[in-house]
């Protein structure tokens, strides 16, 4: 009990803050558990994950170990779980190594319980290496980058087949509709129009001048580059503390499919240069921020399972800069609509979906981008 009320969480920034949504408690695990059976019964909660969306915490039971998480019902319904669950499921059928979801004795993969919608998996091979370290931080090697630009292709490789449409709409999933629309803009626009929550916050604010001044400047060209692209479901979260690690520094197992969509794999591609070479938290404070050898390290381990054309290279630059647009609008929505944070729905949008754009435009953003097309031509 005492861990779970000094229970702290990854903020916005390098400090660890309260939690919005309260740790997993015993008792609330106990319930839930038992409507998987084949988990067996309860002996201890042993982890409280510090990552901010959801909740979530290492069970130990009679019948092995598992990971318990708790989403409230606006963020992921049943159905919404479902769908990436599929997902899940296809990738183990080829052979991937990802999560084993639980399921009730009628099939369910979710079950709702009072305090939100929960999933439960069996803890899966591997170390868990970056587990304190926040989300979107670098590798801690180029080695670590190669072998997760391995595991990203062979995750491609296996997603081959899996036709599920796109995801509902629902927050903190990247979906893929801006980007490949030819007119970026009013794509956008449809976007925030589905989004409620959104809408209210951006109005009144100069958003599609700020928005129409990026597609301007980064977007030429990249709705003609994805048409040409094969749509495949993606991880859409590919980041180091997303992998569980082998002891010879392979990746062992792939999980957190939350933000998986139907996008196409540059796309995947670039969001995990995105999230992995360039260390966001310490932007602006003089430390160096990029590391392009860490984003040839994944492209190089990548191209040893997919090989990619010049195209598909020059693709992935081109996209970088806007990568994470999508994305960054639905964390503005979960901020300005579930939690009702204006602060931190500003933060999303100056910072995250703005400033990242900006900093690809800046002299230094460039410079990465050019390391990357001239690297990555071999």
């Amino acid at each position: 009990m005492e861990a779970a009320l000094a229970h702290q969480v990854h903020g916005m920034g390098t400090a660890l803050e309260s939690p919005t949504w309260p740790a997993i408690l015993r008792d609330e695990a106990e319930a839930v558990v038992s409507r998987f059976s084949a988990a067996g019964r309860v002996e201890r909660l042993t982890w409280h994950s510090p990552r901010p969306f959801s909740a979530a915490a290492l069970v130990e039971t009679t019948g092995g170990a598992f990971l318990l998480k708790r989403h409230d019902g606006r963020v992921r319904s049943v159905a919404g779980l479902a769908q990436e669950h599929a997902f899940i499921a296809h990738l183990a059928a080829a052979g991937c190594a990802v999560p084993d979801v639980m399921r009730t004795a009628d099939g369910a993969s979710a079950v709702t319980e009072v305090l939100g919608t929960y999933e439960l998996h069996r803890q899966s091979a591997g170390t868990d290496l970056y587990r304190d370290r926040p989300s979107w931080t670098p590798f801690l090697s180029h080695a670590h980058a190669h072998a997760a630009g391995v595991a990203l292709a062979r995750v491609h490789q296996a997603a081959q087949g899996f036709d599920a449409p796109s995801r509902s709409v629902q927050p903190l999933v990247a979906s893929f509709t801006i980007l490949p629309a030819e007119d970026a803009l009013a794509a956008a626009e449809a976007y925030v129009a589905a989004r409620p929550a959104l809408g209210a916050f951006l109005a009144g604010k100069a958003w599609r001048g700020q928005l129409q001044s990026l597609f301007a400047a980064a977007g030429e060209g990249l709705a003609q580059r994805l048409g040409d692209q094969r749509a495949v479901w993606t991880h859409n979260d590919w980041h180091p503390s997303n992998l569980l690690w082998a002891g010879d520094g392979t990746v062992e197992t792939v999980f957190d499919f939350g933000l998986a969509d139907r996008t196409c794999a540059v796309h995947d591609l670039a969001t995990a240069i995105e999230r992995t070479a360039i260390a966001w938290l310490h932007l602006g404070a003089g430390d160096v921020v990029a590391d392009a050898d860490a984003a040839l390290s994944l492209l190089a381990g990548y191209a040893t399972i997919r090989p990619l054309s010049a195209r598909e290279i020059e693709t992935v630059v081109r996209l970088l800069p806007l990568v994470h647009v999508e994305f960054a609008l639905s964390e503005v929505a979960y901020f300005a609509g579930v939690l009702g944070d204006g602060s931190a729905a500003t933060q999303a949008w100056d910072a995250y979906l703005i400033g990242h754009a900006e900093w690809f435009l800046s002299r230094p953003g460039q410079m990465f981008l050019e390391r990357i097309r001239i690297g990555g031509r071999g």
